[in-house]
């Protein structure tokens, strides 16, 4: 295959990402919910908190009985009691009263709001006077104020993080339904690749790719299986892709996407059964050479090669598929920061450029300084703190001009 069919633009490519439905789904208990995709809707089976509760220390009272209330002219409650942490008052609040209670407890009948304990001086174990007015609902959470019966407090393709395993928790729910972690395979092509434990011999190079994929897969929250180095020979990699195919739910080859004499990939792909070629060739920079296959239901990835471009892919074009397998209802949007360019940049109309910068604080906020070097040095992979998106209607961007760049 020595010519590039079927190239599209970074957005048409992402935009088939609907052609991939997510991974299957599972219940797990909640202390192993974290990081997983919620797979259906969660639906409060009441009001939380469920009851009326303080959020200051202090006194529950009727905040009638406090309007007009001040420092000079406090007003004058009689202690009616004590609720307890935990507590279910069995009594109903007389005017002019006043009950203690802390952060948490539950307001008894006849209370609307809670007036700071720094704002109230006890007279003796009977009285207390009021210096300051409360309104309805002051310093209190109401029983259905976080959600009422019957909200969906949840919805399907959320990251559970802590907060909403706690939330869960607080629902009473003890196991969620979330989608199936994804395996992703990896498989590195090339004659010239060694493994990472020998000494490479002039024109040969470790593997370098399959580490790093693997890192932004396990970054994304996903499951890595290496399938070691392929040489240059289509019977292999076909046997390789074939085998990942059936343990993993996207496939990712590194190397042999390219234009050239060696290039396997398109063909062994092609050869597979229910496989079809999607996607050859991306009008990006850094990038072009990437396929995209779908084979029955998953995704397989040519990518190039040249580690800088494998890794702008994956976090730019693969990462946002892997969200679709994982359940997410769109992907994960990518964290950019406003900063300064701090010189020219140069690019090529009619493609998507990815410049890798460093971001740095200057007097007028933070600015991106480019980082200088040739395309396939690592190097200016570590040094960059992110990419300065350049799109493919300009012919780059000017110094002094406030971009967005994407954080890696």
């Amino acid at each position: 295959m020595s010519h590039f069919f079927k190239v599209k633009t970074l957005d048409d490519v992402l935009s088939m990402t609907r052609n991939f439905d997510p991974a299957d789904t599972e219940r797990v208990d909640i202390s192993d919910a974290f990081s997983r995709i919620l797979a259906q809707n969660l639906t409060a089976p009441g009001d939380m908190p469920g009851f009326r509760r303080a959020t200051m220390d202090g006194f529950a009272v009727n905040a009638a009985a406090t309007f007009g209330a001040s420092e000079s002219t406090p007003a004058w409650l009689e202690i009616q009691g004590t609720v307890l942490m935990g507590q279910v008052p069995d009594f109903e609040l007389g005017p002019g009263k006043a009950v203690r209670i802390s952060t948490g407890g539950m307001l008894p009948k006849g209370t609307d709001a809670v007036v700071m304990v720094e704002h109230t001086q006890t007279i003796d174990d009977a009285s207390v006077e009021i210096y300051k007015s409360v309104a309805p609902l002051q310093h209190v959470i109401d029983a259905n104020e976080d959600f009422s019966s019957g909200d969906v407090v949840l919805e399907a393709g959320t990251f559970i993080r802590p907060q909403e395993a706690g939330l869960a928790a607080g629902l009473g729910f003890t196991t969620l339904p979330v989608h199936r972690v994804p395996v992703v395979g990896i498989i590195s092509t090339g004659d010239e690749i060694i493994p990472i434990d020998q000494e490479p011999a002039p024109g040969r190079i470790r593997d370098i790719n399959s580490y790093a994929l693997s890192g932004f897969v396990q970054e994304a929250h996903a499951k890595v299986i290496r399938y070691g180095i392929v040489k240059d020979d289509p019977d292999q990699l076909q046997a390789a892709c074939e085998k990942a195919l059936a343990q993993t739910d996207m496939v990712l080859i590194s190397g042999g996407s390219s234009v050239g004499t060696r290039d396997y990939t398109v063909e062994v792909l092609s050869a597979l059964p229910d496989t079809r070629i999607l996607v050859h060739g991306m009008s990006v920079s850094p990038g072009k050479p990437t396929i995209l296959a779908k084979s029955g239901t998953k995704p397989v990835w040519g990518l190039p090669g040249q580690v800088v471009s494998a890794m702008v892919v994956m976090k730019m074009v693969v990462i946002p598929f892997l969200n679709r397998i994982q359940g997410y209802r769109q992907p994960k949007p990518v964290m950019r920061v406003p900063a300064i360019l701090t010189r020219n940049v140069a690019s090529a109309q009619g493609r998507r450029d990815f410049v890798r910068v460093m971001l740095e604080n200057g007097p007028d906020g933070m600015t991106a300084k480019p980082v200088l070097g040739k395309s396939g040095l690592i190097r200016t992979m570590i040094h960059a703190d992110g990419l300065l998106d350049i799109g493919e209607n300009l012919e780059g961007l000017e110094k002094h001009t406030v971009t967005q760049v994407i954080l890696l």
